[in-house]
């Protein structure tokens, strides 16, 4: 049974972006590091806009948080838990293998943006002692594309628990969560 070249470049497409997402995410840690410290050394002090008083830094925290939560929380829904629902992840259901390798992806974003997000909300000590028991939460994300693939309904459950309970520790904290869809590219930037 053929199948049409449009499938195949989604599908191509797909898993490249998976792959380039997992690279960037496992080994960018000390290099990614070295070259930011080497261009903010490389820019003077007076061209770069930093926080002038802790209230700065914290609203900045605060408003990154947001952002990286709400595009975690949009590529969540939109591309794990709304197939999910639909039954898309069930064995034998026509376009499973295109949804898992979309959730892949979604997965691996979300993740990456979840921990952004975490970092951020340690600029601010509400945000900090909100989202600090949901550390094991987020780290359990890792193996999504895994557990969805052998038939875990209750992983793409889980992604969803976690996105609501950060939505409602950012509530708790004075920055509400609103669900922003990343667009494709910014899906493959990660």
């Amino acid at each position: 049974m053929p199948v049409p070249i449009r499938r195949l470049f989604v599908a191509l497409t797909l898993c490249c972006a998976l792959v380039a997402g997992a690279t960037a995410c496992g080994s960018g840690g000390q290099s990614s590091t070295k070259n930011t410290s080497a261009a903010a050394q490389a820019v003077p002090a007076a061209d770069s806009p930093s926080p002038s008083t802790s209230a700065e830094h914290q609203k900045f925290a605060k408003t990154r948080f947001v952002a990286n939560a709400a595009l975690a929380a949009g590529a969540t829904y939109q591309w794990i838990v709304k197939p999910w629902k639909a039954g898309k992840f069930k064995k034998g259901t026509k376009g499973r293998r295109l949804a898992l390798i979309k959730a892949g992806a979604a997965g691996l974003f979300a993740y990456n943006r979840l921990k952004a997000a975490q970092r951020n909300a340690q600029g601010d000590p509400t945000l900090s002692k909100a989202l600090a028991p949901l550390g094991a939460g987020i780290e359990s994300l890792k193996g999504l594309a895994g557990k969805l693939r052998k038939g875990d309904d209750g992983a793409a459950g889980a992604f969803d628990d976690i996105i609501g309970q950060i939505k409602d520790a950012g509530r708790s904290a004075g920055a509400p969560v609103k669900e922003q869809v990343p667009t494709a590219a910014e899906l493959t930037k990660g």
